[in-house]
């Protein structure tokens, strides 16, 4: 990207002259020494001259008042179209040719025209350029210090970001070199080495989301990269950030080299950050919780979501996005297909729909290694994830194609009428102390949207409930109440709310709800299920269902909505 001098943040002192010396003279005052008559001045001329501009015809006054607006209005769009030259000037994107050849398809269109998109956010950590007064250290080179993949649902309301562990074991793919030549691939190493492929200040890119797409078995549609100056540009320009922390942090916290506890950077608790405070945050590691990189992405899903939400509040139009990406654009590096202003500001716009508690942030399923330091993808789950991406289904089970069906396809001409007064389940009165249980709720059955029934019945009785979509079978006759070690007086209270439904220990943490036929019966849905031994209306040519998310994933997710105080760390230490 074109060199500046421009440091994060910085806005260049005003010039002499320029705009104010030229309002002056229009003014009738003059510029430095200037004459002119003052206002003052013209006020006092009498006389048969004053009468005589006095005299003048009002339609000249008019023609004025148009001629000026029109200037107004070149002038804008002059200074309009600079802001498009410098953000395209500012904008740099990585070689086309980097990006593998083999690649996952692309997400087909609904009946609607919908389409989802998947955004690869790369932080850069690299010490190059400017960032090593930011970012600390002399290091050459660049690595991913975050990595988020973005799948934006095609009916472009909903949306779910999935943190991938810089220090995950993954298997790279052949990649681009700086000088041309293609690696041969196939090796494990850690997941954020494919970013520092070839030494660049940089990075690599191209790596990255060719790892990603063979990770995920996901087309990746955009790429974005920023660096330390960028992000700490970003949070200047939208004024600041609100951030929260358990505890304070302190400089010895930002370097533990320092071998001292040092001043006070960030108090504890709430507080709104920008530039090197809100980098800070986003890097902490020491100080809180157990000083791994999954408190960390914890953090940053929660810096992520304030900042979401700042920008929605301000308003999604040119107006704030502007500001906003001539910060980013200075140190940002993208995928060719964002390679303008324009497409990044259209893109930008296309995002203005999704709502924010509908924006929903995971990490992707993880465990530690026992030889190292290091993590594992669980892949078991990690697969559930992907294929529920690629159904384009939102963690908590809704179908965000575009079309948002609430009950089961009609087949019949003339459907038979529902019963007058379906029976309820009597549900016993809410306990306070439910508040703390976290539930998951399946859908055991063919009868579409049941889950969302039970969800919404656990939540009257104040359980924190999510749907988590579509159980392996569709053939639970019973309701089932799954619970994990020390759950099971929990999975009590649960079953309350589901006469004759049964009780089974599970190896899974939290407890699952698993609606069965018995349920849809008392919700009056026994009408529509389909004839026994008769296949689904759905079935031809419809892709069987993902498997449903293990509550590691459901129980963990954050909206970006959620209270900036909650779940910023991860193990002991506060």
């Amino acid at each position: 990207m074109p060199a500046t001098e421009d440091t994060a943040g910085s806005v260049p002192a005003p010039r002499a002259g320029g705009r104010a010396e030229a309002r002056r003279a229009a003014q009738g005052r003059g510029g430095r020494g200037g004459g002119g008559t003052t206002d003052a001045a013209a006020g006092t001329t009498g006389g048969r001259a004053a009468a005589r501009k006095s005299a003048k015809p009002k339609k000249n006054v008019k023609k004025i008042v148009a001629w000026s607006t029109a200037g107004v209005l070149v002038v804008i769009a002059g200074v309009g179209g600079a802001i498009y030259l410098k953000l395209n000037g500012n904008i740099k994107s990585f070689d086309a040719d980097a990006i593998a050849r083999n690649r996952p398809p692309e997400a087909k269109a609904d009946a609607d025209g919908n389409k989802p998109v998947n955004i690869l956010l790369i932080g850069s950590d690299s010490r190059g350029k400017n960032n090593a007064d930011l970012g600390g250290g002399e290091d050459g080179g660049a690595r991913s210090d975050t990595t988020i993949l973005l799948h934006v649902y095609a009916d472009h309301k909903h949306a779910v970001g999935i943190s991938i562990p810089r220090n995950a074991k993954v298997e790279l793919p052949s990649c681009k070199l700086p000088n041309g030549k293609w690696t041969r691939g196939g090796n494990t190493d850690l997941f954020n080495s494919a970013f520092s492929l070839g030494g660049s200040d940089d990075g690599n890119p191209a790596c990255t989301q060719n790892t990603v797409e063979k990770l995920t078995g996901i087309r990746v549609d955009h790429t974005l990269v920023i660096d330390f100056n960028g992000f700490a540009a970003m949070t200047s320009a939208v004024r600041g950030v609100d951030i929260c922390l358990p505890k304070p942090i302190y400089e010895g916290d930002i370097n533990p080299n320092l071998k001292k506890k040092g001043d006070l950077v960030l108090p504890q608790g709430k507080q709104t950050v920008e530039g090197q405070k809100a980098l800070d945050y986003v890097r902490l590691r020491h100080g809180i919780g157990d000083g791994s990189d999954i408190g960390r992405m914890k953090r940053q899903q929660a810096f992520l979501g304030s900042l979401a939400s700042k920008i929605k509040k301000d308003g999604m139009n040119p107006t704030t996005l502007l500001p906003l990406a001539d910060a980013a654009t200075k140190s940002l590096v993208v995928d060719p297909g964002l390679d303008s202003a324009d497409k990044l500001l259209s893109f930008g716009l296309s995002l203005k729909n999704i709502d924010m508690h509908d924006l929903k942030f995971v990490t992707v399923p993880w465990r530690y290694r026992t030889q190292d330091q290091d993590l594992d993808i669980v892949q078991a789950d990690a697969k559930k994830l992907w294929d529920t991406l690629k159904a384009d289904q939102t963690i908590d089970g809704q179908n965000a194609t575009g079309q948002q069906p609430d009950a089961p396809a009609d087949t019949t001409s003339a459907a038979p009428p529902p019963p007058a007064q379906p029976t309820t389940p009597a549900a016993p009165a809410a306990d306070t102390a439910n508040s703390s249980i976290r539930v998951a709720v399946y859908n055991g059955t063919a009868f579409n949207g049941l889950a969302g029934k039970a969800t919404e019945q656990l939540k009257a009785a104040k359980f924190v409930a999510s749907t988590a979509g579509q159980a392996a079978s569709t053939k639970y006759k019973t309701t089932t109440i799954e619970y994990g070690s020390g759950q099971k007086a929990n999975a009590e209270k649960v079953a309350a709310l589901f006469p004759g439904a049964s009780l089974e220990p599970s190896g899974a943490r939290g407890i699952s709800v698993i609606t069965g036929q018995d349920f849809a019966a008392a919700m009056g849905m026994a009408a529509t299920a389909p004839a026994a031994g008769a296949p689904s209306a759905a079935t031809p040519a419809v892709p069987a269902p993902p498997q449903p998310l293990p509550t590691t994933i459901t129980n963990e997710a954050r909206s970006a909505d959620d209270d900036i105080c909650a779940n910023t760390s991860y193990g002991s230490g506060g």
